[in-house]
């Protein structure tokens, strides 16, 4: 039997504050999860006045004047699983002539997208993939993306994105890990890709390759591989596809972006990404037929859910294989876009682009993964774009914290408003619980907006845990939270603001000193185009800051590192001020655009 855990951190979607009550167990067998992962106990909330709703539960408890009453409520009519993938049969109804996907020449609507994904998953299932096999992707934002999403779990197969960015040996490792039986490449990443499967040991079973052409590769015939679209061509349109069992059964296996560590193999049940593909629907307001642009990578955990959420509301895929500003603002002008996301990397890019203009419309544009500084806000936003910030992890399936924007902040000054919208916020509208405590204690922080601790989350998006590591997933996950290893604080009007991760927190002379509050000055400066701020050894401080900083092009004039320094302690406190300037051309960054600080803190130790 290969057991799951089900924990209270993804137990809670949709229940009261109460404490936990543990239920029995039921016997569950599933190939898919490792020998060494626990069999869970299930969760419910105990109270004496409420009515207390968990879609794992075979019983409901409704206790109301002194009286107890036990009704037994699950039967096939009310316990569906809950799964994104229904969202696409949903489009192809009430949306079929209106467009899916856009890329280049290619256009599909819902109906034709839905066909294709029913022919796409028989095909994938008549290679002999099982129930809980795991099915991998190497591909950029291109319609092939799109539709995995929706064929390979309708296959009953787990859908495991691959960071394309990556090199041949860390692909290697990770398709051994997860034990993948086929994988489907973009024609660009095709030797990376054979390379990498060249690299596993000789008695290891080699996955299956599916080769994914452009539109316009004429060269398609020459290779060995299987071809996509002839799968699709040769697919049943009629095929049933398979449902889930339970909601609890992996939709995803997603590998952590490695930023600060070895990546992790994050698990996400249907159930988890429902709840966050509609959240995020709800939580951003997101009209019907709105013109949503991937930007943001499809393969960093499941481009936040959105990849299933746009078939919800029946909005149009712009797929964009090179992220850069022209081809960002090409797209935006020509299919009208009203969405996207994107790193604080993206706002930067466009909002430093030398061409950049007014937009004709507003486009709406969340964004994550570190604060934005304040003064890229103030950019973006005086060029038309809405910017919306968020809080998520790969574990949590998408942004579940968002500066939830009140009215009356809109009368404040330009600079007021960047540093409110720069605080990650509050929970969004379906998940349950942010907090920030003390990481030893688990106690919650004063509210103070200065006193650190760790972030910790709970709501039903959370992961079911990290493949075959049990260990690393009851380290995160502990007494009914999970604990993010993200340090922040906590403002008296309820709203969460990401101070740093753990390993970037620099305490020097005994002080913690956060990063981000020294690079958001840095930011300011008008020469500075990117910049990450880092610990550096220090014999009798312990350690002091050390500031990378990559400048805008075509400066009038060229800030030395003495100019930086005196800029920065007109702005802050002077053991906050940086000891050392580097300047680089570019900072080295994930394929997400996170600034990858563990780099350049091997840079920093060296320059001692």
């Amino acid at each position: 039997m290969y057991p799951l855990k089900l924990r209270a951190t993804n137990l809670c979607q949709f229940s009261s504050s109460a404490g936990y009550h543990e239920k029995p167990a039921i016997s569950w067998n599933k190939t898919w999860l490792p020998n060494d992962f626990q069999y869970a106990k299930k969760y419910t909330k105990k109270s004496s006045s409420s009515l207390s709703i968990s879609n794992s539960l075979t019983s409901l408890e409704f206790v109301e004047s002194q009286q107890t009453e036990k009704i037994r409520a699950r039967s096939a009519a009310n316990s569906c699983p809950l799964t994104p993938l229904g969202f696409l049969e949903r489009a192809a109804i009430v949306y079929g002539d209106c467009p899916s996907i856009v890329y280049n020449n290619t256009s599909y609507t819902w109906s034709e997208t839905h066909t294709r994904c029913l022919r796409l998953a028989s095909s994938i299932v008549s290679l002999g993939i099982k129930r809980g096999d795991v099915v991998s992707v190497v591909a950029p934002n291109v319609p092939a993306m799109c539709e995995l999403h929706f064929a390979i779990p309708m296959s009953g197969a787990i859908l495991n994105t691959i960071n394309l960015r990556l090199d041949a040996r860390t692909i290697s490792l990770l398709l051994q890990h997860s034990e993948s039986k086929l994988v489907f490449v973009d024609y660009q990443s095709r030797s990376l890709v054979l390379e990498a499967v060249s690299m596993f040991p000789r008695n290891w079973k080699r996955p299956m390759l599916v080769l994914i052409p452009d539109d316009h590769d004429d060269d398609e015939n020459e290779h060995d591989q299987m071809l996509y679209e002839k799968m699709v061509e040769e697919g049943d349109p009629g095929f049933d596809w398979v449902r889930p069992e339970s909601e609890w059964e992996p939709i995803t296996l997603n590998y952590t972006s490695g930023t600060t560590s070895s990546p992790k193999g994050v698990m996400q049940s249907h159930r988890g990404a429902f709840l966050i593909a509609l959240d995020s629907l709800l939580d951003w307001s997101v009209p019907k037929h709105s013109v949503y642009l991937w930007t943001l990578p499809m393969f960093h955990a499941n481009g936040w859910s959105y990849a299933w959420a746009m078939a919800a509301v029946g909005c149009t895929n712009v797929c964009l294989r090179r992220i850069d500003a022209p081809s960002i603002y090409e797209a935006i002008h020509r299919y009208k876009v009203t969405h996207m996301c994107g790193a604080p990397v993206v706002l930067n890019m466009l909002t430093n682009y030398s061409e950049s203009k007014k937009l004709d419309s507003p486009v709406h544009i969340m964004t994550a993964g570190a604060p934005p500084p304040a003064a890229v806000l103030g950019r973006a936003e005086s060029l038309g774009f809405i910017v919306g910030h968020g809080y998520g992890l790969t574990e949590t399936g998408g942004l579940v914290v968002t500066c939830a924007w009140k009215k009356e902040w809109n009368h404040l000054s330009a600079n007021e408003r960047a540093r409110l919208k720069a605080r990650q916020g509050v929970t969004s509208i379906g998940f349950s619980e942010v907090d920030v405590v003390e990481s030893e204690s688990g106690k919650s922080v004063r509210r103070d907006g200065s006193t650190m601790g760790e972030i910790v989350l709970r709501g039903g998006s959370v992961m079911i845990g990290y493949l075959k590591d049990s260990e690393g997933t009851s380290k995160c996950m502990r007494n009914g939270w999970f604990y993010t290893g993200d340090i922040g604080v906590m403002h008296p009007d309820g709203y969460l603001e990401v101070k740093d991760r753990s390993k970037d927190v620099i305490i020097t002379g005994g002080e913690n000193l956060s990063s981000v509050e020294v690079e958001s000055v840095l930011y300011s400066h008008p020469a500075v185009n990117e910049v990450a701020v880092v610990a550096r050894p220090d014999k009798f401080w312990g350690e002091t800051p050390c500031a990378f900083v990559s400048l805008k092009e075509q400066l009038e004039e060229t800030p030395t590192e003495k100019d930086i320094r005196e800029f920065c302690k007109a702005m802050l406190p002077l053991y906050m001020v940086p000891r050392l300037v580097v300047f680089k051309k570019e900072l080295p960054k994930t394929s997400t655009g996170k600034i990858q600080k563990f780099l350049l803190r091997d840079m920093a130790k060296a320059l001692i």
